[in-house]
């Protein structure tokens, strides 16, 4: 059984086709990156997966059970978990207090969080722990704002791991990072547990090559081929479109 599976899934606007016949399936403990030319619909899939767009053909699968008609609250009930390219951080709160918030959200104690927080021993000692393993514990306590901007990407990943996720989808992990913070970061992603499946987006191929078993190209909405990262490298089609000169994104 699969982690997460898609099925022909089809998206349009109007006349501009930006998902065709999508199918893509992770293992339990995949590392699978999704690469492609800007524009070739990689956000729209991950979109579509988590629930922020509605696909008009196909199935979405997590864990063996379809998600197909769930809201994106539902999915993240169920272990699908989530980063965006562009920072939604609060921030005025510290690293610990956003993690522990998203913690109470997950026990459904959110509605009371910051009055009793104090007393909330189990969120509290959860989200240091989550902090520590993703080396933020010695800045937990900075205003995220004081955070650099590597932290900052790894704090959204701590907030996903809150949800207690069984898949996780990075929308570009290392966008905007400087490259002597993104080797820390994705040896943070490289060291999550085996249980998490991920999938991620990213431009950078020198990452993708290191860090993914199994890659996607999406070109133009459709997927123009997968498999193993040496057998991307060696794709003539691939390198063509995409590797050769294309851009990234």
């Amino acid at each position: 059984m699969n982690a997460l599976e898609t099925r022909k899934l089809d998206k349009s606007f109007g006349n501009l086709v930006v998902a065709q016949d999508i199918s893509l399936a992770l293992p339990a403990g995949a590392r699978h990156a999704l690469i492609g030319p800007n524009g070739a619909g990689k956000t729209t899939l991950i979109n579509l997966i988590t629930g922020a767009l509605k696909p008009d053909a196909g199935e979405i699968f997590l864990g063996g059970h379809e998600i197909s008609g769930l809201p994106g609250n539902a999915r993240a009930k169920r272990g699908l978990g989530r980063t965006f390219q562009i920072n939604t951080l609060f921030v005025s709160l510290t690293p610990l207090e956003s993690v522990a918030l998203a913690v109470c959200e997950r026990l459904a104690v959110t509605g009371k969080w910051l009055a009793s927080l104090a007393r909330r021993r189990d969120a509290i000692d959860e989200a240091f722990d989550l902090l520590s393993r993703l080396g933020l514990a010695k800045d937990c306590t900075k205003p995220t704002r004081d955070l650099p901007y590597g932290q900052q990407r790894l704090l959204e990943i701590a907030l996903a791991l809150a949800g207690r996720p069984s898949v996780l989808l990075l929308d570009e992990p290392a966008a905007g990072v400087p490259t002597s913070e993104s080797t820390a970061l994705f040896d943070a992603i490289a060291a999550l547990p085996e249980a998490i499946s991920v999938l991620f987006i990213e431009h950078d191929m020198n990452i993708v090559f290191t860090f993914a078993s199994r890659i996607t190209v999406l070109v133009q909405g459709r997927v123009l081929t997968e498999g193993p990262p040496d057998e991307i490298a060696r794709s003539p089609e691939v390198r063509a479109v995409y590797l050769g000169g294309a851009k990234h994104g």
